[in-house]
């Protein structure tokens, strides 16, 4: 999936990041939060300025389930998330191949569900940008 939304913004004024990248959501509230998403895409530079990860939301993530992580990313990284302003979060599971897309309208997720036969999923807040869920989940 990360390589998919390489390709996909080289052109674009956003970057990919992977695991490992330290997000503080919240930094400029005071809010020590620290998350590291599987992977992340920012569209602002300066969420970037001081050299040490993320300072603030970034545009979209992606959560990939495991045995040991799928609570955490499940429940609290989706309530972090959400109270952050992330635009949109992914959590794809590859054991079972499917993917669950959020997207925050008025300050809450509302989500859908794809399963690994879908073609591709767009992602709403990065335009002409669509990951082939069959090539992401190879």
């Amino acid at each position: 999936m990360a390589g998919q939304l390489h390709y996909l913004l080289q052109d674009k004024p956003c970057d990919v990041f992977v695991a490992p990248l330290s997000v503080r959501l919240n930094a400029d509230e005071g809010d020590d939060t620290v998350v590291e998403p599987d992977i992340l895409v920012v569209c602002d530079e300066q969420k970037l300025a001081d050299g040490k990860g993320v300072v603030g939301a970034p545009d979209f993530i992606v959560e990939i389930l495991s045995p040991s992580t799928a609570k955490h990313d499940l429940f609290r990284k989706f309530a972090l998330y959400q109270d952050a302003g992330v635009r949109e979060y992914w959590i794809a599971d590859p054991e079972d191949k499917n993917l669950m897309a959020f997207f925050l309208r008025e300050g809450r997720y509302s989500g859908t569900m794809h399963d690994g036969s879908n073609d591709a999923v767009k992602v709403e807040v990065l335009d002409g940008c669509s990951i082939n869920l069959t090539e992401a989940f190879k």
